[in-house]
């Protein structure tokens, strides 16, 4: 029997946790989909802005106390990347009247997978943009998640594929409108 699922915002100490749970779901909940090439490569591109953290819009899913999901959402122009990808980023500041905000770094633990992590983030996510007066959310969809993403609403927008060291990471810029928020 699983325990009851909580979220709350991520702080400095969780860093280590989250960078153990970002490798299994990377190595584990990619292998499914990329070859080990491609899990190789992603994770030049994958991986923890800890700028989300420090913005206070990180969140962690746990389980008895234990990390199993975390994702976020950013006020930011960078749309993904971890801090290792620095020609991803930019740390400008979006208008919510033009701009969608960003959804961020989302990852389950392999061991955790098919029990709502990945909606509860990206809901209380949309919650917390919507909140803020964004209209709109937009991703970078990674072959593994682009289908709970289109389950989610979220539309493709253009194919965005990564290209580390000649091997191409298959990536999806999507995009979901977002409900005004009462």
């Amino acid at each position: 029997m699983s325990g009851a699922l909580t979220i709350r915002v991520a702080v400095e100490s969780d860093l280590p946790a989250l960078r153990t749970l970002m490798t299994l779901s990377i190595d584990h909940g990619q292998a499914a989909v990329l070859t080990p090439e491609q899990v190789a490569a992603s994770r030049a591109v994958m991986g923890l802005d800890t700028q989300l953290v420090r913005d206070g819009t990180y969140f962690v899913v746990e389980e008895e106390g234990m990390p199993v999901g975390c994702g976020g959402w950013s006020r930011r122009a960078t749309l993904y990347g971890g801090d290792h990808s620095t020609a991803l980023r930019d740390p400008a500041l979006l208008d919510p009247v033009t701009d969608a905000a960003r959804i961020r770094a989302m990852y389950t633990h392999p061991g955790h997978v098919r029990r709502g992590i990945g909606r509860m983030i990206l809901d209380h996510c949309e919650r917390a943009a919507g909140a803020e007066g964004f209209a709109a959310v937009e991703l970078m969809g990674t072959a593994g998640g682009v289908p709970l993403y289109v389950a989610c609403g979220y539309m493709p927008v253009e194919r965005a594929d990564a290209e580390v060291d000649g091997v191409v990471v298959p990536l999806t810029r999507m995009r979901k409108p977002l409900r005004a928020m009462a």
